[in-house]
């Protein structure tokens, strides 16, 4: 259930974020906004990130021992 509820976080965050940085990229490069498309890019991006990082982590404390 910890696991469901970080990604939980990590997807409503990366939305924000997402949402965010990517008004700001459309405005300065005259391009336009399209706000499902970037909140889903920036979701699939963050959690690709985040849950990689656990896995090289976790196959990285296992190589240890």
């Amino acid at each position: 259930m910890k696991i469901l509820e970080a990604n939980l976080v990590v997807i409503f965050w990366a939305i924000i974020f997402g949402e965010v940085i990517g008004y700001i990229g459309s405005q300065l490069e005259l391009m336009h906004y399209v706000p499902m498309q970037i909140g889903i890019v920036a979701t699939i991006a963050a959690l690709i990130f985040t849950n990689g990082i656990k896995l090289v982590s976790n196959s990285d404390t296992k190589a240890k021992n």
